[in-house]
């Protein structure tokens, strides 16, 4: 799995000169977050179908990006995000995810790489959880602090305003605080999610965010 944002920005680029190599270790890459994304918005028993209907499309269209690391988690996202709406339009509605928690907790992930497969493990009752916050706010947080997009490009994304999603991301992170508070087993669930970025490039532990309401607001 690729290491830095100069790695993946190079993996990318080589993916859209046509080398395979380089395209699985990019999805390998942003595979697992972007999953994560759409189970939010379609639940956990259709996700991988409406996943590997937005890599279809992501290879299809790989020519035509331009941009780096973050540009493509975002550009990604939008595919992913526009494939989960036409999904939910035929279907009808939001589903919460489905299955029981102890199942998805113990889930495998599809990768064969190792750390994905812990990261999945971390993140999966965490996910569930998420699902039961407002659309809005699910999405900003799954946005923000899994998928790693800073306020701006998670903006573009969902077409909103930078300061609209500061703001759901920051409620839909106290709104699952409390959820997770509330559950003595999951308490250090958040401290296991991926590190976001904030405006300025730089990591920020979800765990920061998430424990410290006043910096939740800024660094978002």
């Amino acid at each position: 799995m690729l290491g830095d944002d100069a790695e993946l920005t190079a993996a990318v680029l080589a993916a859209q000169n046509g080398d395979e190599t380089a395209f699985r270790a990019v999805y390998r890459t942003v595979h697992p977050r972007l999953l994560g994304y759409v189970r939010t918005l379609v639940g956990d028993l259709e996700a991988e179908d409406v996943a590997s209907e937005a890599w279809l499309q992501i290879a299809r269209d790989l020519t035509r990006f331009s941009g780096d690391a973050d540009r493509f988690r975002g550009w990604a996202a939008r595919i992913a995000r526009n494939r989960a709406l036409d999904h939910i339009r035929m279907r009808g509605r939001r589903p919460a995810i489905g299955g029981d928690e102890t199942e998805l907790t113990g889930k495998a992930a599809e990768s064969d790489t190792a750390g994905e497969a812990m990261e999945s493990l971390a993140t999966d009752h965490t996910l569930s959880l998420i699902a039961r916050l407002p659309q809005d706010q699910a999405e900003a947080v799954v946005l923000r602090v899994v998928v790693g997009l800073d306020a701006k490009t998670a903006a573009e994304t969902l077409g909103k305003r930078p300061g609209a999603v500061r703001t759901a991301a920051h409620r839909g992170l106290k709104k699952l605080a409390e959820l997770l508070g509330g559950d003595p087993e999951s308490a250090g669930a958040l401290d296991a999610l991926p590190s976001q970025r904030d405006s300025r490039g730089r990591a920020v532990t979800s765990a920061g965010v998430t424990h410290a309401g006043a910096r939740t607001q800024k660094g978002m």
